[in-house]
C-alpha cells in the first residue's frame, strides 16, 4: 500500500448509503443492497447501478477490500519500531519495504512518538513471529535501535462502523 491521496470522489447520498451498508455486511448482494436502498433509504435505483457504483468506487480507490483470516488461525501482533539515527538514513527504505511487502504484514503505518513506525502482522505460530524479528534485525538491524511487539490476545472489533460514512462530504 503506497501513501496516496485521498480519491478524487464526489460522494452522491447513494454512495453513503452503499459504503454504510457494506461496512455493515460486506457480502451483501447487489440485488438485496438495491432492496435496501429503496425500503430503509427510500433510494430507487436498479441493481446495476449499485453494482456500477460499488465498482466504481473500488476502482478509484474509495474503499479497500481485504481477507482477514479469523484470530484462531493466526497469532496477531503490533510491531514498534525505534529508529537508530546513526544508521537510519543508509538504510531506512529497504527497511521500510521490507515491512510493508512481507507477507505477514497486515497493516503499516507511520506514527509519531519514539515508535514511529508500526504494523499489525499475523504469524501462524509465535516461533514463526520470533524468527521473523530475529531475521529482521539480522537483516536491518541498523535501522532499528529497537521493536517493541506485543501480542494481540483477543480481536474485539474489526471493521468499520457504518455510521462513520456519515462524516463524508456529499455533492450538492
Amino acid at each position: 500500500m503506497s501513501m496516496e491521496r485521498a480519491p478524487d470522489w464526489e460522494f452522491k447520498e447513494r454512495d453513503v448509503v452503499i459504503l454504510k451498508e457494506l461496512a455493515k455486511n460486506p457480502q451483501v448482494s447487489s440485488r438485496d443492497l438495491t432492496d435496501i436502498l429503496d425500503e430503509e433509504y427510500d433510494i430507487d435505483v436498479s441493481h446495476v447501478t449499485v453494482s456500477e457504483s460499488i465498482r466504481k468506487m473500488r476502482d478509484a480507490g474509495v474503499f479497500r477490500e481485504a481477507i482477514i483470516p479469523n484470530e484462531a488461525y493466526f497469532i496477531f501482533a503490533l510491531m514498534e519500531f525505534k529508529f537508530n539515527p546513526e544508521h537510519f538514513a543508509e538504510g531506512w527504505r529497504d527497511a521500510m519495504e521490507y515491512i510493508r511487502d512481507h507477507e505477514n504484514t497486515l497493516f503499516y503505518f507511520l506514527s509519531d512518538g519514539e515508535y514511529q513506525w508500526k504494523s499489525v502482522m499475523m504469524f501462524p505460530s509465535r516461533q514463526a513471529e520470533s524468527r521473523w524479528i530475529h531475521d529482521f534485525y539480522k537483516d536491518h538491524g541498523a535501522v532499528v535501535s529497537n521493536i517493541r511487539n506485543s501480542v494481540v490476545t483477543n480481536v474485539l472489533h474489526f471493521g468499520t462502523n457504518p455510521e462513520l460514512f456519515d462524516a463524508l462530504p456529499r455533492e450538492e
